[in-house]
């Protein structure tokens, strides 16, 4: 961390700005994050190092919208995602993210064309997906990912569109769902190498950014009509879900 460059440290800071706007306000532009991070940093040291900076802002997220989560919906997808994690974590040790993320990417594009899909024939013209066995579906899928690449927010964002829940609901129920998500990740982060003493005093440095972050993301979604929120989105969720789909260089 000590040898980044002043343009790396930059980029690395607006990524953190990124990581609390993306918790608080608009939830797609956390692959964003994920992505600027990467591109100064090693995969490892940028998967290692978003990590807290995740945590940060979902602590922030539902310090504030801690009222609107629906929890029906999370205890159908959280224990899916610990199976998801623990299948990722043995999974990072053997499959390198390159192979991954181009199916990843594809599932999200397959799921987000039928829900497009359904959105254009009309609620009442098909059903929504609200059983066990569409949230265990996405529950692994954004377990696995989580674990491996941090880039489970388009999964997410899936599972939540599909649920048709308003920005406020949307938003918390999701803040509560990352939070013990990535919090059951860190020990596992730590056993692979992932996150050190090195990458937890960079994170010190950081938190202001998040923090940052986390207030124009409040102050953006009071200000974005509800079809504007859910149409920005589902556009973020497809850059995110084609950047998977790239190879890396």
């Amino acid at each position: 961390m000590g040898e980044m460059s002043p343009w790396s440290r930059t980029v690395v800071a607006l990524a953190a700005v990124l990581v609390g706007v993306s918790k608080t306000g608009v939830p797609g532009v956390g692959i964003v994050a994920i992505t600027w991070m990467a591109s100064v940093l090693p995969a490892r040291a940028s998967t290692g190092l978003i990590l807290p900076l995740l945590i940060a802002g979902d602590v922030l997220a539902v310090a504030w919208y801690r009222r609107h989560a629906v929890w029906s919906h999370l205890w159908k997808l959280l224990p899916c995602a610990v199976l998801g994690i623990l299948i990722g974590y043995r999974l990072l040790a053997q499959v390198n993210d390159r192979q991954l993320r181009p199916i990843i990417g594809g599932i999200i594009l397959v799921l987000l064309a039928l829900n497009a899909w359904r959105n254009r024939r009309g609620a009442e013209a098909t059903a929504i997906p609200r059983g066990w066995w569409f949230a265990g579906l996405l529950g692994v899928s954004a377990g696995v990912t989580t674990m491996m690449a941090n880039a489970a927010g388009p999964i997410m964002t899936i599972y939540l569109l599909a649920m048709r829940l308003p920005k406020q609901e949307f938003i918390g129920t999701g803040a509560w769902y990352f939070l013990l998500v990535n919090l059951f990740k860190v020990p596992f982060s730590a056993d692979l190498g992932l996150i050190t003493a090195e990458s937890l005093k960079f994170n010190l440095w950081l938190l202001p950014a998040v923090a940052l972050g986390g207030v124009l993301g409040v102050l953006l979604l009071r200000r974005i009509p509800e079809r504007a929120f859910q149409a920005a989105v589902q556009i973020l969720a497809v850059a995110g879900a084609v950047k998977l789909l790239w190879p890396a260089g």
